[in-house]
């Protein structure tokens, strides 16, 4: 974490000061909420739409904070230990640039609109084998999350890898130009923030924005199956926004067309994970703790970082294969009635359940196979038509029984009248009839993948199973 003298701290945000004879305060991590005060930290009071951190200065103090920024426009600070700031959010982003750049880690960004998270676990993991690695937690991925993440950093950090997210145009570009990455991934287009930017286009455009911040000579590394994300990324190059070059840009593609720098030669799937070879390094398989082609694909974008950063194959091998990965993102469960579940319920999008329900299907050496499938949400005003999309193309022979669960999910079901039997679709709007008709039903050897948008919170149809 950032550990600096007061007078430091004021040299690394545009305009600041503060007072004299604080100068030689030494802080010891920040924080911005004033619950989670630890002693030595930088207060870093933020405005929000409900709750203004100023209020909490004081408190901050009392608990242990060394010092607080405070904005100018706040009237006159209740405590002494302050570096005057003109925006608390700004300075914390430029607090956090400056540190990044002063511990001279070497920074991987990933965005996308499937599998930035787990991309962003592989990566970081096969990145630990070698060298000491830092990575975004949780759902820090954010104007607030990402500053918040390389002030948490430890100073000899070799690798910071960093996940990029957003909400409209300019995040990613503002997230870029903080961290000045050296590597910056984009794993795929989807049709995640249709409702937010209107068109898989724009949202194509707002992902490439990770570029803005590319150091001059640095790596893009993109998933060369998205044509989507090829035309927007070409017309980039033809026409790069104003001062940033492109020119001496090294680029590498991934996926698991033949074109591809790195792409799968093989692959199997068992109970513990899957595992592949691909086209670059043929003497060596690789495994990976998850389930899935789709997350063959992340995973490639893993290797080709590791083999850019100089990691051996062997420290790779090791590294995919002991991945600590977030939570619900197709994790494997076994109930205590004998079924199991794939608890995929952090999130989704249509091309993200179209991959889960792809490999529900593939899998074999189960009883019966069970989809429960909620609502995807910010698709815009064709979200109806994405829901049923989804059951036009589910196959009763790869799975034979849907529950829905959400007023959208039921476009799902009814996206398979007339290849499914009534009875062996269910749509429900009440959590807990699902969860009971789902206990009644089930029995060992049976497999029940858990699909939906974060809003629809069907881990907890998951933790009840379990």
């Amino acid at each position: 974490m950032i550990q600096r003298k007061l007078h430091e701290i004021e040299t690394m945000i545009a305009g600041a000061s503060a007072a004299v004879e604080y100068s030689e305060i030494r802080i010891a991590g920040v924080t911005t909420d004033s619950r989670s005060v630890r002693k030595g930290n930088l207060f870093i009071p933020l405005i929000g739409e409900r709750v203004d951190g100023h209020q909490f200065v004081s408190s901050a103090i009392e608990q242990g904070a060394a010092a607080v920024l405070w904005q100018r426009d706040q009237g006159t600070p209740p405590v002494a230990q302050v570096v005057l700031v003109d925006d608390t959010l700004l300075a914390m982003q430029q607090l956090a640039a400056a540190y990044c750049e002063q511990t001279q880690a070497r920074v991987v960004a990933v965005t996308g609109s499937n599998g930035k998270t787990t991309t962003k676990d592989l990566i970081a993991s096969a990145l630990a084998s070698t060298y000491k690695v830092h990575k975004t937690e949780g759902n820090y991925n954010s104007h607030i999350g990402l500053p918040l993440t390389l002030l948490s950093m430890p100073a000899n950090t070799e690798m910071a890898v960093l996940e990029m997210g957003m909400r409209g145009r300019d995040e990613i570009a503002l997230l870029s130009r903080i961290a000045k990455p050296e590597v910056a991934i984009i794993t795929n287009i989807g049709e995640s923030h249709l409702e937010q930017l209107g068109s898989r286009e724009e949202i194509a455009r707002a992902k490439l924005e990770i570029v803005y911040g590319l150091a001059a000579d640095g790596l893009l590394i993109y998933n060369g199956d998205d044509p989507l994300l090829q035309q927007e990324f070409e017309k980039l190059l033809h026409t790069p926004p104003s001062g940033i070059s492109v020119n001496e840009w090294k680029l590498l593609r991934f996926g698991e067309s033949t074109n591809n720098d790195f792409y799968p030669e093989g692959l199997m799937t068992d109970g513990s994970g899957t595992h592949f070879s691909l086209n670059s390094i043929r003497s060596t398989s690789f495994t990976i703790p998850l389930l899935g082609r789709h997350n063959v694909v992340n995973a490639l974008a893993a290797v080709a970082v590791a083999k850019y950063m100089g990691v051996s194959t062997k420290d790779l091998r090791r590294g995919l294969a002991q991945a600590k990965l977030s939570g619900m993102r197709i994790e494997l469960i076994r109930s205590a009635d004998g079924y199991t579940i794939l608890n995929d319920a952090y999130n989704a999008s249509p091309s993200s359940m179209k991959a889960a329900l792809a490999l529900l299907a593939e899998l074999h050496g189960y009883n019966r196979k069970v989809a429960v499938l909620g609502d995807m949400l910010e698709l815009g005003e064709c979200e109806s038509e994405y829901h049923r999309e989804i059951g036009e193309s589910l196959d009763p022979s790869d799975i034979p029984y849907i529950y829905t669960y959400g007023k959208l999910g039921a476009d799902i079901a009814a996206g398979t009248i007339g290849r499914y039997s009534p009875e062996r679709v269910l749509a429900f709007r009440d959590k807990q009839k699902l969860i009971d008709a789902l206990k009644q039903f089930l029995r060992q050897d049976d497999i029940i993948l858990i699909k939906g948008s974060r809003g629809m919170r069907l881990e907890e149809v998951a933790n009840a199973l379990q």
